[in-house]
């Protein structure tokens, strides 16, 4: 897959250092893959939340960050839309930032 913006995920873990592994590792992780359906996605990560439109919310360290993207699926495109603490994701509606 194609990650779109990860600038946005150095900016978040700029603020909280704790989560740049975390970080790191699920960009790793979705960097090597090849998904074509939400079903792979929700096989590869199977905490995640599959919305419309090709939204996915990433559950990451524990839920303690999460992350919303939005996949396109027949280019293999992941644009990270949103990254932040489980308590600034409660403030946001993921389906449509």
């Amino acid at each position: 897959m194609r990650l779109i913006a990860l600038s946005t995920l150095r900016a978040f873990w700029k603020r909280h250092p704790e989560a740049e592994q975390p970080l790191l590792s699920w960009h790793a992780q979705v960097r090597d893959s090849d998904w074509s359906t939400p079903a792979e996605v929700k096989a590869a990560f199977g905490s995640a939340s599959i919305l419309r439109d090709g939204r996915v919310v990433f559950n990451l360290a524990g839920n303690k960050y999460r992350l919303v993207a939005w996949i396109n699926y027949p280019y293999r495109v992941l644009y990270i839309r949103f990254v932040g603490t489980h308590r600034q994701y409660d403030q946001i509606d993921a389906q449509s930032i």
